[in-house]
């Protein structure tokens, strides 16, 4: 097993929100976006965290074998790909084990970087902020290029998806946009899944703990009607849409 070490900044060992079954969620360090949204604001610094390694998060992993047998091992962050190594060789090592793997990503980065990562995944949570570039450079810095490019290669690839997408009023929760995702994600035969994520203000203290400023203070969150319409122009395009 190689001695590959990374940052991570906590791990979850009874995970149900993360993938299929019961799984052993690692949060790993560092994120290049900047999501208004973020619920772990406090993974984005690259120097966060703690070191460690790949044996080393293996034999805690090890120890909930009996508890995720029926579920797995999910990578999450923060954003995985930002560790491109050290994410690859965890996947290989929890695969060689016997776990079901998941890959919870943004697909961040350019497939160059983050194309063996995926292929060591048994299966990806991929988060689409916005088709449009404007949007989503306003909500995360970035145009979201790489995440369509990511959903591409994992339909070449024959990779299982699941995609999310976070429900914030005024933003993405409008039947537009929503139907236009909607019609977009349609052909594509590797999605397994929509998962549609009601915005909450759940992190706030963390946001206020690091002094950031959150420009979705006064957003409220999402009524149930709102999401109800939204889960309704999903469920009959893709498949299996409904909220977590």
């Amino acid at each position: 097993m190689a001695e590959v070490s990374g940052r991570i900044h906590s791990v979850e060992s009874f995970g149900t929100l993360d993938g299929p079954g019961v799984r052993y969620v690692v949060f790993l360090q560092g994120c290049p976006l900047r999501c208004l949204y973020c619920h772990n604001p406090d993974t984005w610094a690259t120097g966060g965290g703690t070191e460690t390694t790949v044996p080393e998060l293996m034999r805690r992993i090890e120890s909930c074998r009996n508890f995720i047998r029926s579920g797995g091992v999910t990578l999450s962050g923060g954003e995985p790909l930002m560790q491109p190594d050290f994410s690859r060789a965890l996947l290989e090592s929890c695969r060689e084990a016997g776990f079901h793997t998941a890959l919870d990503t943004a697909g961040s980065f350019p497939l160059a970087r983050s194309r063996a990562v995926i292929d060591a995944a048994d299966l990806v949570l991929l988060d689409i902020k916005a088709l449009d570039p404007e949007l989503c450079v306003r909500l995360t810095g970035r145009d979201g290029g790489n995440t369509l490019a990511t959903l591409d290669w994992c339909e070449e690839s024959g990779k299982p998806v699941w995609i999310r997408h976070v429900l914030v009023p005024g933003l993405t929760l409008d039947r537009a946009r929503l139907e236009a995702l909607a019609a977009y994600l349609e052909p594509y035969r590797c999605i397994g899944k929509v998962e549609l994520l009601p915005f909450h203000k759940m992190a706030d203290f963390k946001w206020k703990a690091l002094g950031l400023e959150n420009r979705l203070a006064d957003t409220p969150e999402p009524e149930a009607a709102a999401l109800r319409e939204a889960e309704s122009l999903f469920s009959g395009r893709s498949r299996d849409c409904r909220q977590p």
